[in-house]
């Protein structure tokens, strides 16, 4: 098997701790709630009859329901969640391939599956970045320059963006209950 190509060695934690200390703030950035609500919080209770809406600010309406943001924070999440652990795996078409066509959820169930798919590939990424065994700064082979610490550091940021994004729908339909 051939050695991955790894960070320079500068880049590298120094010792066993620091690595530690590293994954367990990964983590806890990756599990969000630090600096603003969590996906838990944002999507919890969301009631069924304002899924699918995209409320006015001003004279336009939203440019997504909170349908469209959940789907595409799954499939983006699934995408380099897959991207980081399978040199197989094959990205959707961007952007059409990152959004639902439809706003609103093919059936009752749907909403749940997502939040549900949502939650076990965000503990699977979780899993990758908390294992010691994953080197955090070897290049990832089959791609152009990233790391799992790079993509793991993507997953949250992308994340945090859009968890805020739904927060922002809630105001603005009247769900939004802060903790």
């Amino acid at each position: 098997m051939a050695q991955r190509k790894q960070l320079p060695e500068q880049h590298r934690p120094n010792t066993s701790a620091d690595d530690a200390a590293l994954r367990q703030h990964l983590v806890a950035l990756l599990d969000g709630g630090n600096a603003h609500a969590t996906f838990d919080a944002a999507s919890a209770d969301f009631p069924s009859a304002l899924r699918a809406l995209k409320p006015e600010i001003g004279e336009q309406a939203a440019p997504y329901s909170a349908w469209q943001l959940l789907e595409h924070m799954r499939i983006a999440q699934s995408d380099i969640l897959e991207f980081s652990r399978n040199p197989r795996h094959i990205s959707p078409e961007w952007p059409e391939g990152y959004w639902p066509r439809s706003s609103k959820p093919a059936d009752p169930r749907a909403w749940n599956k997502s939040v549900e798919s949502f939650r076990a590939d965000l503990q699977a990424m979780k899993d990758l970045v908390a294992n010691p065994n994953t080197d955090l700064f070897a290049l990832i082979p089959h791609g152009s320059g990233q790391t799992i610490l790079r993509e793991a550091l993507l997953v949250a940021d992308h994340n945090a963006y859009h968890v805020g994004q739904l927060v922002l729908l809630r105001k603005l339909l009247g769900a939004w209950k802060p903790e």
